[in-house]
């Protein structure tokens, strides 16, 4: 499974805000947020109250359970919690998991975690037993805020007793290992700023960090991808495209091999952007003939 595969699906998607809204109902929204909205006249306590009786009620009343949850964003859910709690000595996730089976038990207790926790649960359950899931691994660590993920790290701490940097060490290796271990360090600009004379001399590094060399320095991607924004990396293969036969995804595919074959090829939202990008390089070779 490819690592930087993965990575850049996830770590491009804010390349450009304009491109990153729809509209809903007439009004602008991200393309990737929250479907669940606070629900209206929304009381905890009765909230509380009906669940306890579907959990108490003879053989589960699981539509009512599903029917509060779904419809009650996560910042209910934990005052749903506080108060179940409150009133009945017991916590709602416990009585939950007594009550419920299979994969309704799951989505349930998932739906009360609070999203650090669920995260971080997920990052567990992602590094623990047979094999390791490198898509939920990259898909939290890319993605989150380094705020976001010095939380998750804490909460992992507390919740399993162990160092979050230590558990990818020992489930991990290589390029994988070394690029998750970036990530975790949260230190990646969260600019929205473009600065091109850093986007020209990052292009210019990984071209000689991948086509125009005789190996391919692995380190020279990790460092600029887990340390750029979104909108800087986008700028950066912008200009990459200007100073090489073909794009940077595609330069990759026909170097690299093993565990990070096809690191740069899968790019979410890079097709869509390919046409302004092989305009861009029509554009730079004009210029070099002017």
């Amino acid at each position: 499974m490819s690592f930087f595969k993965k990575f850049f699906k996830n770590v491009i998607h804010d390349r450009d805000p304009d491109d990153d809204t729809v509209k809903v109902k007439g009004k602008p929204k991200p393309k990737y947020y929250g479907t669940v909205g606070p629900y209206p006249n929304f009381n905890a306590s009765s909230d509380a109250s009906v669940l306890q009786a579907a959990i108490e009620s003879k053989g589960v009343d699981e539509d009512v359970i599903i029917s509060v949850l779904v419809k009650r964003n996560n910042e209910q859910r934990q005052k749903i919690k506080v108060v179940y709690e409150a009133s009945t000595g017991e916590r709602l996730d416990k009585d939950l998991k007594s009550a419920l089976r299979s994969d309704l038990e799951d989505v349930s207790l998932a739906l009360l975690m609070a999203p650090t926790h669920f995260d971080a649960y997920l990052l567990r359950k992602a590094t623990k037993g047979l094999g390791t899931d490198e898509d939920i691994l990259v898909e939290i660590l890319a993605t989150r805020s380094n705020q976001e993920i010095r939380d998750i790290k804490k909460v992992f701490k507390e919740e399993y007793e162990e160092d979050l940097e230590e558990v990818i060490k020992d489930e991990t290796s290589g390029d994988f290992t070394a690029a998750l271990l970036e990530l975790l360090k949260a230190n990646k600009s969260e600019s929205s700023e473009v600065d091109m004379d850093l986007a020209r001399r990052d292009a210019e590094i990984l071209f000689e960090a991948g086509e125009n060399t005789s190996g391919v320095n692995v380190n020279a991607f990790i460092d600029i991808l887990t340390k750029r924004s979104g909108p800087q990396l986008s700028k950066t293969f912008q200009q990459y495209a200007c100073i090489s036969d073909v794009t940077l995804p595609k330069a990759l595919d026909m170097e690299l091999r093993g565990d990070i074959e096809d690191c740069l090829t899968d790019i979410d939202g890079w097709m869509d952007r390919l046409t302004d990008i092989v305009m861009l390089k029509n554009y730079c070779q004009l210029d070099k003939r002017v």
